[in-house]
């Protein structure tokens, strides 16, 4: 099966080579897009150093719109899956192929990679907030997600589809949880993740706080007028 790497890359001169090639490496099977999201620093000159597949966007236009883009790469490309894959190290390619392997024993149209199936969240106001999201998807679609907020997501051919050409799914947990009642099966592969590499998250403490209240407020009732 024809699968397709996503990696938004926005500022991340100092991890996307160490990334893409960690990829390669260990992943050789897994095409690769880098979508360059209009970076203000050498993350465009590194990647076409290296020759790599670059997608560049001259200006910034955000995760969801950067990610959508890439979707649209996987669709007219003829990808079969498409994984959302971080640029800044933090995401193991060697989970690829399990996340792959679940799609493909289960039938699932999105396979989550998650740091909670065998594990258990650690006691953190961060981790709170997932447990928080959590419940909120149980409760409005019946699914219980263990770790929603992981960036690390598979998604069919179907769902290429429809993020490519649905401007308003964003690679978000508020959009699984929307899939999820629209009939979207979900399924989770435990997986453990690495702490950033370099760079900075753009989730500072505040802005983590206000992205869970957002989300959980998308998630109760701004979904349902879609």
């Amino acid at each position: 099966m024809k699968t397709l790497a996503i990696i938004p890359a926005y500022n991340e001169e100092e991890s996307i080579v160490a990334t893409v090639e960690e990829l390669k490496a260990v992943a050789a099977a897994v095409d690769y897009v880098v979508v360059n999201d209009g970076s203000r620093d050498a993350t465009l000159a590194r990647c076409r150093e290296k020759g790599y597949n670059v997608l560049n966007l001259p200006v910034n236009v955000g995760l969801t719109a950067g990610f959508q883009a890439g979707m649209k790469y996987a669709l007219e490309h003829g990808y079969d899956y498409a994984a959302q894959f971080d640029a800044d190290g933090q995401h193991r390619p060697e989970y690829l192929e399990a996340l792959v392997a679940e799609a493909e024993r289960s039938g699932a149209d999105i396979v989550i990679g998650s740091r909670f199936v065998t594990e258990k969240k650690p006691v953190s106001a961060r981790m709170t907030g997932s447990a928080l999201i959590s419940g909120i998807v149980k409760a409005t679609t019946g699914k219980k997600i263990n770790d929603p907020t992981s960036g690390m997501r598979l998604y069919n051919r179907a769902m290429i589809e429809r993020y490519a050409y649905e401007s308003d799914f964003g690679p978000e947990p508020d959009t699984v949880a929307y899939l999820v009642r629209q009939g979207a099966k979900v399924s989770e592969v435990q997986v453990s993740m690495r702490e950033r590499e370099a760079g900075e998250s753009y989730l500072s403490f505040s802005k983590s706080i206000s992205y869970m209240a957002r989300t959980c407020l998308s998630i109760l009732f701004l979904q349902w007028f879609r």
